[in-house]
């Protein structure tokens, strides 16, 4: 499936900005499952400074703000052909070890709600793969999908306290719970093409998990499936501070407002 993505992040501040950076992890690679055919990054109100691949092996780009700037207008477009793996996106490859992801971050350590969802998961089957999508079911049916009760900054255990969330919340309690039974596991963002929109004001999130023979297995519990040629994979890390999309900070004063305008469609 050949898949059109166009994405725009727009900053308006009320002040001219005296100075800012801002790392973006927006640039897809070529992987397993998916090949970026073309990818262009246009960046108006600032500039990049340098280009670097981390030890997740994702493609950033530092920008730094023009001198007075009163908004940031990060514009990408590109086609990425995919292909349906069943999730399967292989063995690991970069620097950090497979142990290093099976250590807890501050958004991912588990608590009393946590060790309760997965409590008897790992005594029902023997199997990993078998496990983690019985993990998957279980959290999706804990944590219905709902907008407006979590930010950037819930941990794991406070999205169940909370008792809703959305994709980040989703995989980060998959990605916490799998650590907890032993597994590998890290946090995933990028793109899906929905069925019933071409618009969306946010990218997506999902988690993978590490699986003896097949390598990191994908699954994407807010729709209950591992993902297929409708996802393009663009940053991977222990959690979602490894994988924004965009991330940084600014000197100056007054406030900033944040408008995201995403389109993936088939071409």
């Amino acid at each position: 499936m050949r898949l059109r993505i166009l994405h725009t992040t727009t900053y308006h501040f009320d002040q001219p900005m005296a100075y800012g950076l801002q790392q973006l992890r927006v640039v897809p690679k070529s992987r397993t499952g998916q090949t970026v055919l073309s990818w262009q990054m246009d960046i108006d109100g600032g500039q990049v400074e340098t280009e670097f691949t981390d030890h997740h092996q994702n493609r950033v780009s530092l920008i730094s703000f023009d001198p007075g700037a009163s908004s940031i207008i990060i514009h990408c477009a590109g086609e990425v052909e995919t292909t349906d793996t069943s999730g399967v996106t292989g063995r690991h490859g970069g620097f950090a070890p497979l142990w290093f992801f099976r250590g807890a971050t501050e958004l991912t350590r588990a608590g009393p709600k946590l060790r309760a969802l997965i409590r008897g998961l790992k005594e029902e089957d023997a199997d990993d793969l078998r496990r983690l999508h019985a993990l998957s079911a279980r959290i999706r049916s804990a944590l219905p999908y709902e907008i407006g009760l979590t930010q950037s900054t819930t941990t794991a255990e406070e999205a169940l306290e909370q008792g809703g969330g959305v994709c980040q919340d989703h995989a980060h309690i998959f990605v916490a719970a799998a650590r907890q039974l032993g597994v590998p596991a890290r946090y995933v963002s990028g793109y899906l093409m929905m069925n019933d929109r071409v618009h969306q004001d946010a990218s997506h999130a999902w988690a993978e998990a590490y699986v003896e023979p097949l390598g990191w297995v994908g699954f994407d519990v807010s729709n209950g499936i591992s993902p297929d040629q409708r996802y393009v994979r663009v940053a991977t890390g222990l959690d979602y501070r490894d994988a924004a999309p965009v991330s940084g900070l600014r000197f100056g004063s007054g406030g900033e407002a944040m408008s995201i305008d995403i389109q993936v469609q088939q071409q």
